[in-house]
């Protein structure tokens, strides 16, 4: 099934589903109806059980440029107050924050530039493959903005402080295997072949065991602010549970039989 609208492509086939920013001439930058449309689409996305892993990309040769800096050059939201404006921002926050949360693998597959939120939104997902025509750049600074769409949290997580501020506050442009190097990226792939890579990494996903994959995506982000005792007594129940599903008696079996697990998600 594809949604296509003016901004976005919304697509769901065998069990992965897309979102593609669908701004070429504008490099992706980030729309009203990006939100409006993209953040109900992944919240049907979390509710879907034929849906196993959710992708973000982009079309043409941006991933996305973030924030539309020509539409806030003409003041598009100039009768707002500032009270506004931050409940506004808070709701298209929603896009990362879904991201994130969604007990489901979610995948950026950067096919080129990720600037401003949209380098944000890429780092939201819990795996990015790369084209080797990727770039990234923080890019706030140039516009005099703080950075926002949950940049700062896994910046820091992922580089430490004194990286992170030098990403957001010099906003270079960061090739593609300096990216890679500093674990910001997971894998990058050519140009040529990133289609097919990005297509085989969401279906191993789709087809693998979903609720292992639910809650080891919680326990590591509980793992960011829980302490070790904590996490052993988290990972004995999740460790139990996910013991006692049909898809661990799949893969106990199909590792037996020596033969690839079917699992179901239950």
């Amino acid at each position: 099934m594809t949604t296509e609208t003016n901004d976005l492509v919304i697509t769901k086939e065998n069990g992965v589903g897309t979102l593609r920013f669908n701004r070429p001439d504008a490099m992706n930058a980030l729309t009203p109806y990006m939100f409006e449309t993209g953040i109900p689409a992944l919240e049907d996305m979390a509710a879907d059980n034929d849906v196993r892993c959710i992708v973000v990309t982009g079309t043409g040769r941006a991933f996305c440029a973030g924030g539309d800096v020509k539409a806030m050059n003409a003041g598009r939201h100039g009768e707002m107050t500032t009270e506004m404006k931050v409940n506004r921002q808070l709701g298209i926050h929603r896009l990362s924050g879904l991201l994130n949360s969604i007990p489901k693998p979610t995948i950026a597959a950067v096919n080129g530039v990720a600037a401003g939120a949209g380098f944000s939104i890429a780092l939201a997902c819990d795996l990015r493959i790369a084209s080797s025509a990727a770039r990234f750049t923080t890019a706030f600074a140039k516009v005099g903005f703080a950075g926002d769409f949950g940049i700062t949290w896994p910046l820091v997580r992922a580089l430490g402080e004194a990286k992170a501020k030098e990403l957001l506050f010099l906003s270079e442009m960061i090739p593609v295997d300096e990216a890679h190097r500093l674990g910001i990226v997971n894998k990058v792939v050519p140009a040529e072949e990133f289609d097919a890579a990005v297509a085989e990494l969401s279906n191993k996903l789709a087809t693998g065991a979903a609720l292992a994959y639910r809650y080891m995506k919680e326990n590591v982000r509980l793992s960011a602010t829980e302490n070790y005792q904590t996490m052993l007594e988290r990972e004995a129940f999740t460790q139990i549970y996910t013991g006692e599903t049909e898809d661990h008696k799949e893969g106990a079996r199909a590792f037996v039989e020596k033969r690839p697990p079917v699992f179901k998600g239950r």
